[in-house]
């Protein structure tokens, strides 16, 4: 009987430097915060907002605030504003793409079918 899980593992492959590799996981780090999710998900609902109207959104003090949205764009994953005293936050064009292209993926390749035939 064939061992599918290790035809699995051999069929997965992250095409991927280790510098590459370094880097998509520092990205998701950052998005894996829940308060920076939060943040992320309403700037790509709402467009560019108002740092005081993100406050209720994070749900977090507002130095907290400010030490999430710093991390956001020093990732480069949004970008600001100085409005008055206000700060307007934006979603980067390329956040959505960036995230996706962190995560690791199967390149579908053509795993050995089983054969059905020899059981019966």
């Amino acid at each position: 009987m064939p061992d599918y899980a290790s035809t699995m593992i051999e069929v997965m492959t992250i095409d991927r430097s280790p510098v590459q590799q370094e880097q998509a996981v520092a990205l998701l780090a950052v998005v894996s915060d829940p308060v920076r999710w939060r943040l992320l998900a309403e700037l790509a609902v709402a467009g560019t907002r108002c740092v005081c109207d993100l406050q209720p959104v994070a749900g977090v003090a507002p130095n907290v605030l400010s030490y999430h949205l710093k991390v956001l764009r020093e990732a480069g994953l949004v970008t600001s504003a100085k409005r008055g005293r206000w700060v307007d936050y934006t979603i980067t064009d390329d956040a959505h793409a960036r995230i996706a292209a962190a995560l690791p993926t199967v390149q579908p390749t053509a795993a050995p079918q089983p054969d059905l035939r020899a059981r019966a």
